[in-house]
């Protein structure tokens, strides 16, 4: 009852942002090329699930991110632990990781175009640059937060480096490792969007954008309704949880 009344509660905001919408449409009678009524966007609804596009342009760019995430995580993870144990690799790659920061996600799109041709690889190497150097960063926190003494204690009771990696350094940070695969899905999602519109002929980004081409703004505000409501899903259903659910484990929160 408890996690009903929470999910009404955090429904009931976007409830109200619907009525709102239906009442200034229908009120100032705006022109349907602009902005579309709630009746207009449902039945593009209907008509993108009876067409099988809908599902077409999901899966494209589900599977998308779940490939970009994955390979940023691999190689994101062991880089975030080198950098935490090794204070030379830190110096060198700390003004890099700084640089290239600011250049994640989408200022990628033109040059992965170029290397990459208009297609699965242009995007989930734009995807890749989003995931990579948050948790990149993150890991190094959470190695770097890992008091000393209890890396010299692990060591004295005869953890080898690989004993080491595996039951102290990535244990401890793994509660920022969620967090930072948390905020850079968040970031590889925005991405993904602006991807597809440019480097793409199916997903989720590219319906929104040949939808303008032909003034259907009742299928691009659909297309957002569809991409919030994933994001939301994702983040609510997995993110949170797994976050929490390693928080928890690791004595940072109490289990409610």
């Amino acid at each position: 009852m408890r996690r009903l009344v929470s999910a009404g509660m955090f429904a009931l905001p976007l409830i109200a942002l619907v009525v709102l919408w239906a009442i200034v449409v229908r009120a100032f009678d705006v022109n349907p090329r602009l902005f579309p009524g709630v009746g207009a966007v449902g039945a593009a609804a209907i008509e993108s699930l009876a067409d099988g596009s809908l599902l077409a342009h999901v899966a494209a760019s589900m599977w998308r991110v779940l490939v970009g995430t994955v390979l940023a995580l691999v190689v994101a993870i062991p880089m975030g632990i080198a950098m935490g144990v090794s204070p030379g690799i830190s110096s060198f790659f700390t003004p890099i990781f700084r640089f290239f920061s600011v250049l994640a996600g989408i200022a990628w799109i033109p040059i992965a175009t170029l290397w990459f041709g208009y297609g699965f690889g242009a995007i989930v190497f734009v995807i890749f640059n989003a995931v990579f150097f948050v948790v990149t960063y993150n890991t190094l926190l959470g190695v770097a937060s890992i008091p000393m003494p209890l890396r010299h204690a692990a060591a004295s009771l005869g953890a080898g480096p690989w004993q080491q990696v595996t039951q102290v350094l990535l244990p401890g940070a793994l509660p920022n490792i969620v967090t930072g695969i948390r905020t850079g899905l968040g970031f590889a999602w925005r991405g993904l969007i602006a991807a597809e519109m440019i480097a793409t002929n199916v997903g989720l980004g590219y319906m929104l954008f040949v939808a303008r081409d032909f003034y259907r703004t009742e299928v691009i505000v659909f297309g957002m309704i569809v991409i919030g409501v994933l994001w939301l899903l994702i983040d609510r259903l997995l993110l949170v949880p797994l976050e929490r659910a390693t928080m928890e484990r690791w004595g940072m929160v109490r289990a409610a």
